[in-house]
């Protein structure tokens, strides 16, 4: 079949920085096992750009595939973009099948399809081999009920097949780099970059990751094989600079001390950057000098919050003192801290925005990357805010850049003020002015006038975005009232054949809705 895989452009404020942009992994992991079945594959990265809609359209009309699959990491905030491009699509196309796939479609599948007739089948959990044997089943007209792991329509219901069976050897399939020219892409102040995902998924339970369930349970990849790939990118293409998508690469010591040990055998010069624990630092703190000798130049943090209190209520299972201890031990090895600190969690109040700046302040990370609290349907974070009131209802906005959850004791603009003020003084305190224009380290100065660049960058859009633009409502729905009843009870969307019994064959249809009932009939896993 004549696949093509679509990139669409993302709303965030992130991919509009002009000259910095990076390859679509999780469609070029589609693309690997697709070429090697003897498919016709092509990527159209819109981002690149960004291309028009009308562009878009023409090149998809112009390509003329049997199937479009189209997805985007930021999942949530380009459903809009997507639906959008798609109905397009079908226009141009009428025959054309489109298939959609990502975080966001596992959970929202049948609202999707209810909503967007133009889109036929949604991918659920991982794609590489769900994505191959729906294509394969549709090459010869199987009936799509046999592939697991989708979603679809037939006569006016959604129907679900079984989840499908978790990749457990994720060097199964490869990564179609020759999908893309790597010339076009840069990151990290103009460095031709890759992203790569040496594991998958966080054994951990924080309630408001939106990935942690999806990936199901965490799994690696071969050190060696992936340090040789590593090494090929660099010496084959150029590529000086790798951006790990893992949520959590560092869970295994033994697993990724055999990665930075292969990475420093393969005797390349390269940068590393991607986002880890703080516990894992602390608890590498005797084997650090081997992630700086590997290329490691800095690490996101996801400290989130810096309340005893809420760490607990998050379940985040870390401690600030651990916290600061990861940022301390970074800083000696010549590696970067960026944290992140994300508001709105629970109720605020100017008391809590000033002991949190002081807190940070004695943290004294490199970076700060504020966030705002974004429930997902799937998580239990949700299910626990599903009462509060929502001051964002355009969901290109649900990107952990803009507030969504109302406050009970603070106007929007009061919360927009403090973060950008907290950001202020983390990022222009005379530690980080230092670190940015006189410390010895070449490396660390560069990636701290990079971030300070990006900033300088975005802060005129989204003061003026938030004052100018995008009002946020005033006395808007709950956030159940918007989304939908939770789901966390079906976070898990793939299934360990070696820990649960094999679910049944049989599809599963959702029936059209009325009101607010609808009927699910599930039998699988031995649970109803």
């Amino acid at each position: 079949m004549r696949i093509l895989l679509v990139n669409p452009p993302h709303t965030a404020i992130g991919s509009r920085i002009p000259d910095e942009h990076l390859p679509p992994l999780g469609l070029l992991a589609l693309g690997g096992p697709l070429i090697d079945a003897g498919h016709q594959v092509t990527l159209l990265d819109a981002e690149l750009g960004p291309l028009s809609p009308q562009e878009i359209v023409r090149r998809v009309a112009a390509n003329r595939p049997d199937a479009i699959l189209v997805g985007h990491s930021g999942s949530t905030s380009a459903h809009p973009t997507v639906c959008e491009l798609s109905r397009a699509f079908r226009l141009a196309l009428p025959q054309v099948r489109i298939i959609y796939g990502g975080i966001f479609p596992t959970y929202h599948y049948r609202e999707i399809l209810l909503q967007e007739p133009q889109i036929d089948v949604v991918v659920r959990g991982e794609g590489e081999a769900t994505a191959l044997k729906l294509v394969e089943a549709m090459a010869v007209g199987r009936d799509l009920a046999t592939v697991a792991g989708i979603a679809f329509r037939r006569n006016d219901e959604v129907v679900e097949t079984p989840p499908a069976v978790l990749i457990e050897d994720l060097d199964a399939y490869r990564v179609a780099w020759e999908l893309v020219d790597l010339r076009r892409y840069s990151y990290y102040g103009g460095r031709r970059a890759v992203v790569m995902q040496f594991s998958r998924g966080c054994p951990h339970h924080c309630n408001y990751c939106g990935q942690r369930g999806f990936w199901t349970r965490w799994r690696h990849r071969d050190p060696r094989k992936f340090a040789r790939q590593m090494a090929w990118l660099h010496r084959t293409h150029g590529v000086e600079l790798f951006n790990l998508a893992d949520e959590n690469p560092t869970v295994n010591r033994q697993a990724w001390r055999e990665l930075c040990e292969a990475i420093i055998a393969e005797n390349i010069q390269v940068t590393i950057i991607g986002s880890t624990r703080a516990d894992d630092i602390v608890r590498d703190a005797d084997i650090l000098h081997l992630y700086r000798k590997a290329g490691i130049e800095r690490f996101l943090l996801g400290i989130e919050n810096t309340d005893t209190s809420t760490l607990e209520n998050i379940r985040k299972g870390a401690t600030t003192n651990g916290d600061r201890e990861a940022i301390r031990l970074l800083r000696r090895h010549g590696i970067l801290s960026l944290v992140t600190w994300v508001t709105d969690f629970e109720e605020v109040t100017d008391v809590d925005f000033w002991r949190s700046l002081r807190l940070l302040l004695s943290y004294d990370p490199d970076q700060i990357m504020p966030l705002y609290a974004t429930p997902h349907r799937w998580t239990a974070f949700y299910r626990s805010a599903s009462h509060r009131r929502v001051v964002q209802t355009d969901q290109r906005r649900w990107d952990y850049k803009h507030q969504v959850l109302a406050t009970r004791y603070m106007a929007p603009w009061r919360v927009f003020l403090w973060v950008k003020f907290v950001e202020a003084v983390l990022q222009l305190r005379p530690k980080a002015l230092w670190r940015s224009l006189l410390q010895p380290d070449l490396a660390a100065r560069a990636g701290m006038r990079w971030y300070t660049r990006m900033g300088r960058r975005v802060w005129p859009y989204e003061w003026q975005n938030f004052f100018l633009r995008e009002r946020p409502v005033s006395d808007g729905p709950t956030l159940e009232a918007l989304w939908g009843a939770p789901l966390d009870h079906l976070e898990i969307p793939s299934r360990i054949s070696v820990r649960f019994r094999k679910p049944t064959t049989k599809a599963i249809p959702w029936r059209q809705p009325h009101g607010d009932r609808h009927v699910r009939t599930r039998s699988m896993n031995g649970t109803s």
